[in-house]
């Protein structure tokens, strides 16, 4: 009764933290198709960095939810977003996407903080080079 977010005695990390997902639900609602690969490579590059704090901290359960929620960004989301039909471009992608979840996985079971590095290192140009592009698909759907 006490420890619940919604109760006037919730401590105020537990309430910060109620309304901070609320912000991310009212942004993915109303987010365009754009912002939501934002938004899941946000949450792929924070999950990572969370990782490899764990693995530092000796933090075998958070490095293990860190990465295993990478994981499931890249598949369930980055992956399936792609049209596989619209070319090369879509399938280097996926190609890319299915390598940095096995290097993952492989870091998640040898605790290995360099390997997330390198994951981070090989998707930071798609990050930037999707951001990027922002401001020209907002404009083109303003027109």
């Amino acid at each position: 009764m006490y420890g619940n977010a919604s109760s006037p005695f919730a401590s105020r990390t537990q309430r910060a933290s109620m309304y901070s997902k609320v912000g991310l639900e009212t942004d993915i609602h109303g987010a365009s198709p754009h912002r939501l690969i934002t938004l899941l490579f946000d949450g792929l590059f924070e999950a990572m960095n969370q990782a490899r704090s764990a693995i530092q901290a000796r933090n075998i359960e958070l490095k293990n939810r860190a990465i295993t929620r990478s994981v499931r960004i890249l598949d369930e989301g980055l992956k399936a977003g792609l049209n596989l039909e619209a070319g090369p471009l879509a399938e280097d992608l996926n190609d890319l996407y299915a390598y940095i979840c096995m290097r993952l996985t492989r870091a998640n079971l040898h605790n290995d903080a360099k390997a997330i590095e390198e994951c981070q290192r090989i998707l930071t140009p798609v990050r930037e080079a999707w951001s990027a592009i922002s401001p020209n698909v907002d404009a083109s759907r303003a027109a």
